[in-house]
């Protein structure tokens, strides 16, 4: 019996020894994020970081979602007093990472944006595959100007604020107001929720002012936006008054592009993961340290089901 015992002893301490030592061979990794309820882009993107960064790919995942810049770095802190080996962050606000990140250099962290860039010099992280937040919103406003509308009265629905998504997709607008090409009727942050964003809709309506242009900065208050119009019977779309732009590329959203309720939808790309993990695993610095993702747009004119389920995200 004590020779049974003692063998299920050493038994028990061999597989604890080989899982130590398979723990202690995984690659320890912070991810600092935006929450999933955000948006249904923000969902994929969490989806796609959780699929890639596993144990059985060689990775030790720990992950914090705010969409409050503080909290991030507060998290960001606690992952580098953690040693992680590697940061990945997709930033609230572009702006107050350098001391952060300057830490985790000198702990000997690698630090890698994604999806959104951060205002910070460019030898504080190793790469950034990131979206041209700028040029989707040049694009957005290109293919609106080709629309030639008699008037442009805009109702403009912000991201959040100081989001490098929000100055993105803003600016190329911002040009077009200063110019006085278009009028700004209204500019709001709905912090991408749909249901602020229906009553900023909401108000403008109650106000009796007149618009002809939703520019939404994400599907969702888009979603939220259409709504408001929808009770108060002004028509939307393809043949309707209102103009309706979203960004993303949420299927529900292109479905209501393919149907003529709204016009434009401006894509997103959220699938960033392999590209980090591939670069992780090289060991090297890319030579090019900002890795644009391809993006496109969909209109009502042009827009096919296979758009939709080869670029949709969700369901």
């Amino acid at each position: 019996m004590k020779k049974l015992l003692a063998l299920v002893l050493a038994l028990a301490l061999c597989l604890g020894l080989v899982s130590f030592s398979h723990a202690d061979d995984l690659i320890k990794v912070g991810v600092v994020n935006n929450p999933p309820s955000e948006s249904g882009y923000r969902a994929a993107n969490v989806a796609d970081f959780e699929a890639v960064f596993t144990e059985e790919n060689g990775y030790e995942l720990k992950t914090f979602y705010s969409i409050k810049n503080d909290e991030q770095l507060q998290a960001a802190s606690g992952f580098i007093t953690d040693g992680v080996d590697v940061l990945l962050i997709s930033a609230a606000e572009t702006t107050g990472w350098d001391e952060v990140l300057k830490a985790a250099q000198e702990a000997g962290i690698k630090v890698y944006l994604f999806d959104r860039m951060i205002d910070i010099p460019e030898d504080l992280y190793e790469a950034a595959v990131v979206s041209d937040m700028p040029a989707e919103g040049a694009m957005a406003v290109g293919w609106l100007l080709d629309q030639k509308l008699d008037e442009y009265k805009v109702v403009h629905i912000q991201g959040a604020m100081g989001s490098d998504a929000q100055l993105g997709r803003t600016g190329a607008l911002d040009e077009q107001f200063a110019a006085g090409t278009m009028t700004k009727v209204v500019q709001q942050t709905a912090t991408w929720d749909e249901a602020e964003a229906k009553k900023i809709v909401e108000s403008v309506i109650n106000s009796g002012e007149d618009f002809n242009v939703i520019y939404a900065e994400n599907d969702g208050m888009a979603r939220g936006a259409v709504a408001a119009l929808d009770e108060a019977g002004i028509t939307h779309g393809k043949d309707g008054k209102v103009v309706v732009m979203g960004f993303d590329c949420n299927k529900f959203a292109l479905r209501e592009v393919l149907a003529g309720n709204w016009n434009y939808d401006g894509q997103c790309s959220p699938f960033q993961a392999k590209v980090i993990s591939d670069l992780i695993k090289s060991g090297e610095t890319p030579a090019e340290k900002k890795i644009i993702n391809a993006e496109r747009f969909f209109d009502a004119a042009t827009i096919t089901e296979e758009d939709i389920a080869t670029y949709g995200l969700g369901d």
